[in-house]
Order: C-alpha cells, then sequence, then structure tokens
C-alpha cells in the first residue's frame, strides 16, 4: 500500500543494521552464522526454571518502573563486591530493557540540540543514531591502528565547552580489546578537568580474558560521580533474547534518567527479574564467565592459526577481528558478503563500525558458539587456503 503522506524522515542515512543484513544473508545461503553477537547455546536450566516459576506463581503484571527492589538491591551488592563501591539500591539503579534501550534513554536524558559527544571508533552501532536524534554533534576519535589502543592526547583535544558527553566501551566491540587502568588513569584526568559526563558500555564486563581486571568506572570515584554506568544481563547469562540490563548512576542524574525512562518504556518484565534477582545471589553464576569463554576463544584461535587471516589479540567479549588481506583485496563489505554466500560463514565488516567507512579489511567473528558450530566453520575457513 502507498501512503499518501510523505514523511520526511529523521535518520535519512539509517537503513537496516549490519546484523540484520547478515544473519538474513546467512540464512538465505544456509552459512554458519559468526556475524550477529548471540550464543548458539542454551543458557542454564536453572534461570529458565526460575522464570517459570515466577510466571505460574502469578508475578505478571507491572513492576515498579525502577525495576524489582529486591534485583536492585542485589546488583547493588554485586557491585560493591566487585568494585568496592556504594550505589543506592533506590536512587541510582535502574532495571532496563537491555541495554540499547539503557543508551538510548541516556543520551535523550543527556543530549539537547547542538550539544556535543565524542565517540570513540569503531564504535557499537546503537550510539550515533540516538545522538542525531536528540540533535546533538558527533565528535569521533579513532582507535589506533592495529593495536586499538585510545588516543587519550586526541580525546582531550577534542573536548570543549559544547562537550556534554564522552562514551567510551569496555570491553570492546567490536575489537575485543580492554581498557587498562593506565587507560582509566588518563579518563580520570579529562573528566576532573571538564565538565562533562561518561557513559560508560560495560555490557560485557565479566567476558574479560587472561586473568585481567575490568576496568570500571565504577572502581574510580572522580568518574563514577559524573557516568552513567550500563550493564547486560542477556550478555552475562546466555539470555540476550530477554532484553534485560540494568543502569547505575548517581541519584541527580538517575532522577533525570527515570523522567524519560518512564515514558520509554516506564518498566520491564516483572518475572524475569524475580527470576534474576534470585540468580545474581550466586556470584559463581558471573565469576565464572571468563573461563568459560576464554576455552572458546582459545579454541577458536587455535582453528584460526590453521587459516591465513590475521588475528587481532582478543582480552574481552565474544569476538574476534580477523585480517583477511591474504585472501584478498576487496572490500569488507563485499568480502564478507562473498565469505557469506561462497563460503559458508557469515561475519561482519567492521568498515560499519566507523563514521568514515575506514575500511582496514578486517571482519568481526563471534565464537559465542558450540564447539560443533566453530568446527565447522574452522572448516570452511580452512578451506580458503586452497583460493590463494
Amino acid at each position: 500500500m502507498k501512503s499518501p503522506v510523505k514523511l520526511r524522515s529523521k535518520l535519512p542515512k539509517v537503513g537496516t543494521t549490519i546484523f540484520t543484513k547478515m544473519s538474513a544473508l546467512a540464512n538465505e545461503h544456509n552459512a554458519i552464522n559468526l556475524s550477529q553477537g548471540f550464543p548458539n547455546f542454551d543458557c542454564d536450566p536453572a534461570l529458565v526454571s526460575l522464570a517459570s516459576e515466577y510466571m505460574q506463581k502469578g508475578f505478571n503484571q507491572y513492576c515498579p518502573m525502577q525495576g524489582l527492589l529486591s534485583l536492585r538491591e542485589n546488583i547493588a551488592a554485586k557491585v560493591e563486591n566487585l568494585y568496592g563501591i556504594q550505589y543506592n539500591p533506590d536512587t541510582e539503579i535502574n532495571i532496563t530493557a537491555g541495554a540499547t534501550q539503557a543508551i538510548f534513554t541516556i543520551i535523550s536524558t543527556v543530549i539537547s540540540e547542538g550539544d556535543e559527544v565524542i565517540i570513540i571508533e569503531p564504535a557499537y552501532d546503537c550510539y550515533e543514531p540516538a545522538i542525531e536524534l536528540m540533535g546533538g554533534v558527533i565528535n569521533r576519535v579513532q582507535l589506533q591502528p592495529g593495536t586499538f589502543k585510545v588516543n587519550w592526547t586526541e580525546v582531550q583535544k577534542m573536548v570543549n565547552q559544547n562537550t556534554k558527553l564522552l562514551i567510551i566501551n569496555t570491553p570492546h566491540n567490536p575489537t575485543g580489546t580492554i581498557l587498562e587502568e593506565s587507560d582509566m588513569k588518563q579518563l580520570e584526568k579529562i573528566v576532573k578537568g571538564n565538565d562533562l559526563l561518561v557513559l560508560s558500555d560495560e555490557v560485557y564486563e565479566h567476558i574479560i580474558y587472561d586473568q585481567k581486571k575490568h576496568q570500571s568506572v565504577c572502581l574510580y570515584p572522580s568518574i563514577a560521580e559524573k557516568s552513567f554506568v550500563v550493564f547486560s544481563f542477556g550478555k552475562t547469562f546466555h539470555v540476550t533474547g530477554w532484553k534485560m540490563g540494568y543502569v547505575l548512576a548517581p541519584e541527580h542524574l538517575m532522577a533525570e534518567f527515570r523522567k524519560v525512562h518512564q515514558y520509554n518504556v516506564f518498566t520491564c518484565n516483572t518475572p524475569f527479574q524475580y527470576a534474576l534477582a534470585e540468580y545474581i545471589k550466586n556470584e559463581n553464576k558471573f565469576l565464572e564467565l571468563p573461563a568459560f569463554y576464554q576455552e572458546k576463544r582459545d579454541y577458536f584461535t587455535n582453528i584460526i592459526k590453521e587459516t591465513q587471516f590475521e588475528i587481532t589479540p582478543c582480552s574481552g567479549t565474544y569476538f574476534m577481528l580477523l585480517g583477511y588481506r591474504q585472501y584478498s583485496d576487496k572490500g569488507d563489505v563485499q568480502f564478507a558478503e562473498e565469505l557469506t554466500k561462497k563460503g559458508g560463514v557469515a561475519s561482519v565488516p567492521v568498515s560499519v563500525f566507523y563514521g568514515n567507512k575506514r575500511d582496514d579489511h578486517v571482519l568481526r567473528f563471534c565464537f559465542a558458539k558450540t564447539t560443533d558450530q566453530l568446527d565447522a566453520a574452522g572448516e570452511k575457513l580452512i578451506q580458503l587456503n586452497a583460493l590463494v
């Protein structure tokens, strides 16, 4: 049906996300989908049982707008145990419908027409559209080629009197790198010396490797007092389809966040909140996660070593960047499509995470998969050697 009403797009440059496109292409060509960031294995049956139990008990109506109090209390205990900082469950913690909703609501809360936002690229794709919708101005700092380290001198140069928000992401999607203590010290100097806020995207906080410590802004009081910190139950407990997350922020910031949140989604899934409130009391459920995913990372790495892909070291998340210059000089979007159609493995081209579509001939692969699927994908990728 053709509508006679012409609608002026608020996001004229935005189309279907690359994740949806590559997953659809994988389905169309019966390729192994290592593109979209979700596990292909089940979550803990105990968590499903808890959710079912609370549904059957009749906990199916609205929760408080802020989220279930017992869940917020248990989050506060978890954060204090991990990072040594106290957040008030009543006034400084809010349950959200996943991290993307949390990020959108934060940006909606903070950014007005003309406010400037610094994002560090390659950047997850939900930041930029939300900034544009609020009339914000995007300033980009690119991670250093090869190492994907932050150039904090460049970040400092970008800050001016109009800068309202700096967005950081650690562990980092799509690169799999992490911020170290030295990075946080540099960030601390910038935050102390300027009137700006921080949005810290920490959805992969428990997926970090090689005995390294997650450098949450929660460890740095002078940063935390100016920060919204975003977390994800979906990433942590293999339930991305539940769309459950939470935000931490000082009381005066959270008060403003809630003004927007209540008209954005109002509240989130009630029985899931009851289930998670009980489940997270067992700290082993998240403390054992690094070892679980490191085994998968190492397994996938050993497979890739049999190919001619160039591996970027992965310190966190369940993504790995692979350079393909030994196979082709084609652009990464074209090569990713051909690899899906002809090679039987779907990935994500990293150029889509840059505003200028910078193309370093690198693809992102998700290894949050069962061993048999990683083996099947590996077999197909190893076969590419015959093409060189």
